[in-house]
């Protein structure tokens, strides 16, 4: 099967076709929160100090049709803590885009890098109630490792 669609790192020029698909994903943040955010990554100057990746599916009409946000974490949750880990921030692919092969070859792209980043782990999470996710995870070679309820308590 010829794929019909291109898997690349995003480019600054593209900030605002990804904007519409990091809130379709993270719809609890505006679209100008998002943008501010994109801004920094693509420029390569996220904050933090460890690298953030986004890879893009480009449609064969030049649309931008998923993404995945990738970036290295000093631990994750049963992964060997003596190395990076590579985790997926973020990933998503529009709905009328999906079961092509759009997701797997976007992982395997942030695999790639988090393999020329000197991990040997990849990592991720999915909210709880999100089991498409889930589902794609496991399929995807993830294993469930740890399930758990996050708390926050400002202080005043």
């Amino acid at each position: 099967m010829m794929r019909d669609f291109h898997v690349r790192l995003a480019q600054p020029s593209e900030l605002p076709a990804l904007v519409p698909l990091l809130v379709a994903l993270w719809p609890a943040s505006s679209a100008e929160e998002h943008a501010r955010e994109l801004e920094l990554i693509l420029a390569e100057k996220a904050p933090g100090t460890l690298p953030l990746v986004i890879f893009v599916a480009e449609g064969r009409e030049g649309s931008l049709v998923g993404f995945l946000e990738c970036g290295l974490r000093s631990h994750a949750e049963s992964c060997n803590p003596s190395r990076p880990v590579g985790y997926v921030e973020g990933w998503y692919v529009a709905e009328g885009h999906r079961r092509r092969g759009i997701g797997k070859s976007l992982l395997a792209a942030a695999e790639e890098w988090a393999r020329s980043q000197g991990c040997l782990e990849m990592a991720s999470d999915a909210l709880i109630d999100n089991t498409l996710s889930q589902d794609v995870h496991q399929r995807l070679g993830f294993e469930v490792v740890e399930r758990s309820v996050h708390f926050r308590k400002p202080l005043q």
